[in-house]
């Protein structure tokens, strides 16, 4: 009785503090805001003014009136699909390199260099190299995705395979497992916390490198439509696409949280 009163407690103090974070943020906002003249602001809009805007474009997220008018939900779900593509190659790619390397660590060792290297270079660094290579824009993007996605899956998987109890790798090879019931039943188990929180970072990476991969290529999306807004000098939709981003990222990442407690495990 008295933990639930401590819980509901705790709850209702966060939600506080965050209704007052929010305020303020709103308060400060404001201030810093320019009024409108003759209707048209000249400077940052307001909370009031973004919140007309995001009515406006929420009310009617799917229409499509030619390629450089098309609602918010259609360009999420563009900018959706390339990270869905190259973020699941690069999973897949990293968890059995990283399974690979993992199992192996006089190769992890020899790797761990180059990895070191390439990891921390921009991926919109390879755009220029990816256009000229495929000459295709959506396939440069999901390259881009693809390299901003790989790194940290393929660290943690790595790291989370190689810290797993002998004892089970063992036991598996006295059972005459094959390599692939290993894999599933044994490795990927075991490993499964560290590798989770690989593609937790790399899915925030991913969303990360499409909105800049978009800003640069265009076609559609929602970097895209940042950009056009911005060359159409509507604040006001940068400001709200600048929000929906945000949320969009907030989603995938509970998402992944969800996920972490499910594979969590005590031993």
């Amino acid at each position: 009785m008295n933990s639930s009163l401590t819980v509901r407690n705790e709850a209702f103090r966060i939600g506080m503090l965050s209704s007052i974070i929010f305020l303020l943020a709103m308060f400060f906002w404001q201030i810093a805001s320019t009024p409108s003249v003759g209707g048209r602001t000249q400077g940052l809009p307001g909370p009031l003014a973004v919140a007309k805007v995001t009515w406006e474009m929420l009310s009617e997220p799917f229409y499509d009136r030619g390629p450089n008018d098309k609602g918010i939900g259609l360009q999420v779900l563009a900018s959706l699909g390339r990270v869905a593509v190259g973020y699941g190659a690069a999973s897949i790619v990293a968890i059995f390199a990283g399974v690979m390397l993992g199992l192996n660590p006089t190769l992890l060792k020899a790797a761990n260099p180059y990895i070191q290297i390439l990891k921390p270079i921009s991926p919109l660094a390879w755009m220029p190299l990816f256009l000229y290579t495929i000459k295709d824009s959506t396939g440069a993007m999901i390259l881009v995705i693809f390299m901003s996605t790989l790194w940290p899956t393929l660290a943690n998987t790595a790291f989370g395979v190689s810290s797993i109890k002998r004892d089970y790798l063992q036991v598996a090879s006295l059972l005459q497992l094959s390599w692939w019931r290993r894999f599933f039943r044994v490795i990927l188990p075991a490993a499964a916390p560290t590798i989770v929180a690989g593609l937790r970072i790399s899915i925030g990476s991913a969303w990360v490198a499409v909105v800049a991969a978009e800003m640069l290529v265009g076609g559609t999306g929602i970097g895209y439509f940042v950009w056009n807004e911005w060359n159409n000098l509507s604040l006001t939709r940068v400001i709200f696409a600048i929000l929906v981003i945000g949320a969009v990222g907030l989603i995938l990442d509970l998402g992944f949280t969800r996920l972490a407690k499910v594979v969590a495990y005590t031993e």
